[in-house]
């Protein structure tokens, strides 16, 4: 049976050994459900967004990850495209407007009005390449949902969002979205670690609205400012090292 090695941090791994973990049960049984969720983002037809009750891929997806992927199917025959590309799932994310890879970019002082007008001197005048047949995702869009499976799989969430898709449309690194984002300074180790501190601060917010009666309904400058003031926080630290480095490699001249 082939063998393939798991490195992990050392104080994981230490805590793993002390709590006596399986590690290969865990592991085996963490990559099957990884690979039924890629497999199931590659065979999925764009058709099947319309269908009522969410299957295979799609049963993991949010709504609102949904209504984008529907938006970045119109836009993509809108535009004679053979398949979806990245730019269009990008400019859907983008148009939808409430997402929180939108408040992630924001806080990251990454304005969305600004990576629409990129996303737009960028886009070809057909699908990106790499399309398998039309009513599919482009190559690179398929990857970037594989890559955006595989992040949720990683921060041990059952679901992929908006959140997630960003993460994989950064890490793609062919596709216009990938490239007009990186452009703007979104890296993915820094978007990652935005969107792990966006999320710890979205569920300590929607915790506060229901102590206070509110329901979570709360205003939207609110939420913004509360996310932003924790992506920040997490963000200093490697902000700050990164500037030490760039200054000791003399490229902050």
């Amino acid at each position: 049976m082939p063998k393939i090695n798991v490195y992990l941090p050392d104080e994981l791994a230490e805590a793993v050994k002390q709590a006596g973990v399986p590690v290969s049960a865990v592991c085996q049984r963490a990559l099957e459900q990884a690979v039924r969720r890629v497999t199931a983002i590659r065979e999925t037809v764009l058709s099947d967004l319309d269908l009522q009750e969410p299957t295979g891929a799609l049963t993991h997806l949010t709504p609102t990850t949904r209504t984008v992927l529907k938006t970045a199917r119109d836009q993509a025959l809108a535009d004679g495209a053979a398949a979806v590309g990245t730019g269009h799932l990008l400019g859907a994310m983008l148009s939808e407007g409430t997402n929180l890879a939108l408040h992630v970019l924001r806080a990251m002082e990454i304005d969305p009005e600004q990576v629409k007008r990129d996303l737009a001197r960028h886009l070809p005048a057909s699908g990106e390449a790499g399309a398998p047949e039309p009513g599919h995702f482009g190559g690179t869009a398929a990857n970037a949902l594989e890559f955006a499976v595989t992040e949720a799989t990683s921060l041990g969430h059952n679901y992929v969002g908006c959140e997630h898709l960003l993460l994989g449309l950064v890490a793609e690194p062919d596709g216009t979205a990938g490239q007009v984002l990186r452009g703007l300074g979104v890296e993915p180790r820094l978007a990652r670690r935005a969107v792990v501190a966006a999320l710890a601060g979205y569920v300590h917010l929607r915790a506060q609205a229901q102590q206070s009666g509110e329901g979570g309904q709360n205003r939207p400058a609110a939420v913004q400012a509360m996310l932003s003031a924790a992506i920040r926080q997490e963000l200093q630290p490697l902000v700050q090292r990164l500037e030490r480095l760039e200054a000791h490699a003399g490229l902050d001249a």
